[in-house]
């Protein structure tokens, strides 16, 4: 089919290509009811990991501009909450091949050969675009390698290699949004301007102070619970270490905890929306991982995949995984708001001073 569908009248069939579509579920080869579930299940979530890379390009595409419209930032939270609902009906879909039985899928498996949804190469294009580095990969994987080794006298794999390559050598999405973050006005200070960093520094340090109190007034002076004042004070330890790495202040994690400390001011609004799309969608995905891991659990227990992984164990490790780190880690340092520093230039964020809390 080709064409614009406005210029001619479709019909529902030609529109969705349904007889191509209808005639991938190897039929011809007489498979079972439960094998072509099984092959509808899979076709299914790849269609569905196609709509996810086009979401997050789009939304990873807003982010990466130099100068971020505040328009396309409702629009990036659409793109997310599309991609959450897409992996919250995938992790459903489980629930669909979990009909069929352990015996139902042993009666078609040899005939999977060593095919594995670990070659996903739509998988590893999404994984690869939000940001999962290889040293967060379960024993620091390359999630390419078996592609190259595939692309070897191999046209088809050869062109897929180059698609996650060239991806590769993108910024993903996580890089884009920290970059984003970055640039977020801190206590009325512009991200370059002059004294931003001394502006940002003392930010941060009044921040710290607040949540060094925080933790002293749990306890007292003479608490003699000396493993809950030990808990605390490393505690308070971490906040040092996130806010500054290495000793310097990082004004990206300055920027993230800025906007969720304050999240009432209507200028953070949209970027407050954005990050908690971003943790939803984090959220989700662990979620659809934990989900197909237990789906397999119950069909073929614990014994080696397909492809020869450990099956079941590999697929617990991979629900693991997390990308947007700080993004969750911000909320280990959050103070109450009447002990946040004192807001300054409100009137830069729209919001009157006085009403704060």
């Amino acid at each position: 089919m080709s064409g614009n569908p406005e210029s001619k009248n479709w019909t529902y069939g030609e529109y969705l290509q349904l007889p191509a579509l209808l005639k991938l579920q190897a039929e011809e080869r007489g498979v079972s009811n439960d094998e072509m579930h099984f092959i509808i299940v899979h076709q299914t979530f790849e269609l569905w990991f196609k709509q996810i890379i086009t979401e997050l390009i789009e939304v990873r595409n807003i982010l990466d501009q130099n100068n971020v419209s505040e328009i396309d930032i409702p629009l990036s939270v659409d793109h997310l909450g599309r991609t959450t609902e897409i992996f919250r009906l995938m992790a459903n879909q489980w629930g669909v091949l979990e009909t069929l039985s352990p015996q139902g899928f042993l009666s078609f498996r040899d005939g999977l050969g060593t095919a594995s949804g670990f070659e996903s190469y739509q998988m590893r294009e999404f994984e690869i675009l939000l940001g999962l580095k290889n040293e967060d990969r379960l024993g620091g994987m390359d999630p390419i390698e078996g592609f190259r080794k595939a692309a070897i006298n191999n046209e088809e794999a050869t062109v897929i290699l180059h698609r996650l390559e060239d991806l590769m050598s993108q910024k993903s999405l996580v890089d884009s949004l920290m970059d984003w973050i970055e640039r977020t006005p801190i206590m009325g200070s512009v991200y370059g301007s002059e004294n931003d960093e001394k502006n940002v520094e003392n930010y941060v340090n009044k921040h710290l102070e607040s949540h060094k109190k925080h933790g002293e007034g749990l306890y007292g002076k003479n608490d003699p619970n000396t493993r809950m004042v030990e808990r605390i004070e490393m505690g308070h330890k971490s906040a040092i270490d996130f806010l500054k790495p290495d000793g310097k202040v990082s004004r990206t994690r300055a920027g993230l905890l800025f906007i969720e400390s304050y999240r009432e001011l209507p200028l953070l609004t949209w970027p407050r929306k954005l990050i908690d799309a971003i943790v939803e969608l984090e959220e989700s995905i662990v979620k659809w991982r934990h989900s197909h891991a237990r789906m397999v659990e119950r069909i073929m227990g614990r014994r080696v995949g397909t492809g020869g992984s450990s099956g079941v164990d590999y697929l617990d490790e991979t629900s693991k995984y997390r990308i947007f780190k700080d993004l969750w880690g911000v909320r280990t340092i959050l103070i109450k708001p009447q002990n946040r520093p004192e807001l300054k230039n409100s009137e830069f964020y729209g919001y009157n001073s006085d009403s704060m809390i």
